[in-house]
């Protein structure tokens, strides 16, 4: 249990550390006139890793994912107004 504790802690600091790294090039951006290229390049690699999806996993892994040709029935049925076919006179 020890050794869980401690390697948990250890992605949780790297993950701070990283953090506060991205805020300093923020902050840097907005406050210093000379910031440079180094502090561009932090905030925008910060960034595009926020945007990173990396919580999916393959659509047979997922949880209540929808089959391939799910849409492509429900459309062919032809029921409602979708399909042509209207109950109103």
């Amino acid at each position: 249990m020890a050794g869980w504790g401690s390697r948990h802690w250890g992605v949780r600091g790297a993950a701070l550390g990283l953090g506060v790294l991205w805020w300093w090039a923020v902050l840097r951006l907005v406050a210093v006139p000379d910031a440079g290229v180094l502090e561009a390049a932090v905030a925008a690699g910060g960034w595009g890793l926020s945007v990173l999806p990396v919580h999916c996993v393959p659509k047979e892994q997922a949880r209540g994912v929808v089959g391939a040709g799910r849409l492509r029935r429900i459309w062919g049925a032809g029921g409602g107004a979708a399909g042509g076919k209207s109950g109103a006179v």
